[in-house]
This record gives C-alpha cells, structure tokens and sequence, in this order.
C-alpha cells in the first residue's frame, strides 16, 4: 500500500516529466536550414542532408532539432530568416539555397558556423579566404556549376549538331553567377562557332516573356539553363514551355531530365547535400568552420531523357548514350 505522502510525491514527479522532457528536447542542439525555396521542390536534397547527419549520430526531433526556413520562393525573405535563425542562436545554420543563402547567412553573422553549397568559387565570392583553409565561420560545398560550362555546351552541341544559335537563361537577380555564367557560355561558344542569346529572368512572369518574344527570325535552335536555385524551382515551367516551343535544353542538374528535361550534366545534389550534412555534424562535435576546407564532389552525372529526345525529333548519338549514367526511356 502506498502512502500518502509517498503519493503525493510520486503524483508531483509524474506532473513534472513533462517538464524535463521539455527541458531535454529544449536543450537539444539547433541547426538552422535556409533555403528561398519550398521543401516539397527539395524532398530528395534534404533526405541526403539528413543522411549526413544520421550516419554522424544525429537523428532530427531525437539528438538535434532542425528549423527550417523556407521563403516559397521568395529571395528577398533570405535576409530576414536569416536573421530569425540568428536571434534563435542556432548551433550552425545550412545555407542550402547557394549563393543567395550563402550571402544572407553570411550577413546575418560573423560568428554562428555556417555551411554552404554554391556553384561559383566560393573565394571570388567573398565567402572564404582559400578552399584549403577557409579562415572563418564559413565552409562547405563547391558545386562547381561554373566550372562544367564548357563541357555542358559541348554535349548540347552533340545532341543538336545543326545548332547555331544558343540561348542561355540566367536569373539576374543572382549576380555572380549570371556574369560568370555568360562570360563562360561565351568563351566556349567562341570555339565552337555558336551565336550565343542572353535571356534573363527572376520571376516566373519574366520566364515567359523570354520565350514568348522570341521572333522567328532570331530563333535560338537549343537553350542552355544556368545552375541556380530559383531556375531550379520552376523547372516545371521550363520544361512545359521548352516543350512548347519545340526547343532543345540543357541543364545542370538531374531534377530537370527526371521530369520531362533533355539532358543534364553535372554533379550530384543530393550527394553534395550529404556532404553539407556531414560538416554539420562536424561542427557540432566541435570542429570549427575555419579548419575545414571547402570540398568539391567527386560524382557527376549525365543524364539523358530518351522520351524527351523523341518528341523534339532528336536521335541521341550511340556514343552519347553509352557515355550516360542514366538514360530515362
């Protein structure tokens, strides 16, 4: 028979568990996830993130807390959730947006960890001192967007040998990689004879008047769609308008080909968000964002829409094709 005094007792430890779950759940490291877009764009990216994190010991809502702040694809609420994550004193906060995340984060704070993934050189972007030795609160991922230029242009020109005339879409808005990215697309075309459109855009209104003033006389015969965040999350309507117009594109990432995309070169998101997540998880057990070097992946990708091809009269070269790692019919 219990007492009542030992009922008392055992009543107010009950009425008080809640109180300490709270308390532990409440002391519970915080990593703040900034990205302008929508996480239903990004189920695949934010899985890899995670695994990162799992495989390094931190499960979300069990031995870390994850805030996301997504701005529904609106870039000018970057720099007010960045600065919500830093009044919330996050642990390390992961700018998964590229470089438009990486700068608000960065100007939110010169002191809370942060961990990018961009797709220019970090060190001309101001982010970093060097790739080897970073020097500051910041690190991460290299998506070497820039860099494959060249190699992407030379495989659209392989898919569409008759092709001329090539438009290259760039969000304006995201500066640094616009420029770098016309300056790049301009320097190969150079070298391959290709006439080179500069078509610009920030909103989904301003994507179609780029196709919808095109004159048939200034037609482009294929387009190349820069690395971007924005671009990427109105891959639905790029790919719905590419279709339309009968037009041949290339892109950075696979997301574009696995639903409905001609063909994309470039390295795997999904395994460069792993990687974001294992430098969280580094962070956390105490490495400092100044002793890790900036990485660069190692995994690229070619993927080829056979379907897509057919609809727009194209025959995929045997080579190109046996080149593929993954070819969707």
């Amino acid at each position: 028979m219990i007492r009542r005094r030992e009922f008392i007792t055992l009543l107010g430890g009950a009425a008080a568990w809640p109180v300490v779950a709270r308390a532990q759940q409440g002391s519970l490291p915080v990593i703040g996830v900034l990205d302008q877009r929508s996480p239903e764009a990004l189920a695949d990216r934010m899985r890899g993130f995670r695994r990162g994190l799992t495989e390094a010991g931190f499960l979300e809502g069990q031995t870390v807390t994850i805030d996301y702040r997504w701005g529904d694809n609106k870039i000018d609420r970057l720099p007010e959730m960045a600065t919500e994550l830093v009044r919330r004193q996050v642990a390390v906060i992961a700018a998964m947006g590229g470089i438009p995340s990486a700068l608000a984060a960065k100007a939110a704070t010169p002191a809370i960890p942060i961990v990018f993934i961009v797709s220019e050189d970090p060190v001309k972007l101001g982010l970093v001192a060097s790739l080897a030795r970073p020097g500051s609160n910041m690190t991460g991922i290299n998506f070497v967007g820039a860099e494959l230029t060249g190699k992407r242009l030379e495989l659209l020109r392989e898919l569409v040998p008759a092709a001329k005339r090539v438009a290259v879409l760039v969000n304006h808005t995201n500066v640094a990689n616009a420029d770098t990215t016309l300056r790049d697309v301009e320097v190969a075309a150079r070298t391959m004879g290709l006439e080179i459109q500069a078509w610009k855009a920030s909103s989904s209104s301003e994507i179609n008047a780029a196709f919808a003033a095109v004159r048939h006389d200034e037609r482009p015969d294929a387009l190349f769609v820069g690395v971007d965040a924005y671009l990427n999350s109105r891959r639905a309507q790029l790919i719905n308008l590419t279709a339309r117009y009968g037009l041949p594109a290339s892109y950075g990432v696979r997301d574009f080909p696995e639903i409905g995309g001609l063909i994309s070169y470039g390295a795997s998101i999904i395994e460069a968000s792993h990687q974001v997540g294992s430098y969280v998880a580094r962070i956390l057990k105490g490495a400092k964002p100044a002793d890790l070097p900036v990485v660069q992946p190692t995994k690229f990708e070619l993927v080829i829409n056979l379907q897509t091809a057919a609809m727009l009269g194209i025959s995929v070269p045997p080579t190109l094709l046996a080149g593929a790692d993954e070819v969707i019919e």
